[in-house]
């Protein structure tokens, strides 16, 4: 990397701790899933957010999007909801000159930088997957026509852990399009105490945008560009490999697991390695990069048996005993 061009990317990175300073102002605590988020972005993936009710989902990707300076849209999955209502739909114009009618395609929500799927499995399998094309090809398809999606492109989709009745489950083939799953738990005392002050007066934060949808392209780029050693790549492969129950050595995982993650979570697992490193302005990756990341990463990924879930194990579980060596 040329001198230039490497004092051009370190001013970018230096502008990270600006974003997330930038958040704090009206999201209070949660930094964990902050971080996720933008190292989603950065690593040009979507994530699944999880958590229940009243804990600032939808707020916290709009805050984002502020800070980001980028169009943000917002999607409430229902029951009712076609897959129109998402990619957009034809509609009939007339030409005032001639007289003569034709169709127009009219874009739907999904054409913004960051969608938010607010509450995904509350609707039908067939409008889920109108989000899968969208997700991995960065374009919608209509009538035999393509449509890029604007650049940079993440969806964040939201999901209630709570309520079963009326929801649709999404399928392990489009959970694994997602690249991180972040779980989002309660605050601590002293946030939510902080939140109680500061979200029940009558003053409003502002914020400033501190980064372009070009800067964010930039650091795509040089994502990319993070150095990870043959060393680490080779931990990342044993990682992915473990949760596996023919090719583990995990007892945990022998006995807790029905099947492990694909070939996808390793690339997921790099990717994402390089992406915090940057966000932590670094150019080389490091083992706590990879192992923080495991559980986001591979949580969507395996499968538990009954008796996992009968004794109440959670993926996380298997995923820790697994990192620990049992």
């Amino acid at each position: 990397m040329e001198t230039k061009e490497l004092q051009y990317y370190k001013s970018l990175v230096s502008k990270l701790p600006l974003l997330k300073k930038e958040i704090a102002k009206v999201i209070i605590g949660q930094e964990e899933a902050i971080d996720e988020i933008i190292i989603s972005l950065l690593a040009g993936g979507h994530c699944l957010l999880e958590g229940v009710p009243g804990l600032a989902k939808t707020l916290m990707v709009k805050t984002i999007s502020e800070a980001l300076e980028m169009q943000f849209k917002r999607i409430q999955f229902t029951p009712d909801l076609m897959p129109g209502d998402i990619v957009g739909t034809e509609i009939l114009e007339e030409d005032h000159e001639t007289g003569k009618k034709f169709f127009k395609f009219s874009q739907g929500p999904i054409f913004a930088n960051i969608v938010l799927a607010d509450e995904i499995n509350r609707t039908p399998p067939k409008t889920q997957a109108a989000l899968l094309e969208a997700m991995q090809e960065y374009k919608v398809t209509y009538a035999g026509t393509n449509y890029d999606l604007p650049k940079p492109f993440l969806i964040i989709a939201t999901q209630n852990p709570i309520e079963q009745a009326g929801t649709y489950p999404l399928p392990e083939a489009q959970l694994d399009r997602f690249l991180l799953y972040i779980k989002l738990g309660y605050p601590s005392e002293a946030e939510e105490l902080q939140v109680l002050k500061s979200t029940t007066g009558s003053g409003k934060p502002t914020l400033s945008a501190v980064m372009s949808d070009k800067d964010i392209l930039d650091l795509q780029k040089l994502t990319r560009q993070v150095h990870i050693s043959d060393e680490l790549i080779e931990e990342v492969n044993r990682i992915v490999r473990s949760t596996r129950p023919d090719t583990t050595s995990s007892a945990f995982v022998k006995e807790w697991c029905d099947w492990g993650a694909g070939p996808r979570a390793g690339q997921a697992l790099v990717l994402c390695a390089k992406a915090r490193a940057v966000l932590n302005e670094r150019f080389a990756v490091i083992p706590e990069d990879i192992h923080t990341l495991a559980y986001p990463i591979l949580r969507h990924r395996i499968s538990l048996n009954f008796r996992a879930e009968a004794e109440g194990i959670a993926p996380d579980d298997v995923i820790k005993a697994m990192l620990s060596g049992k």
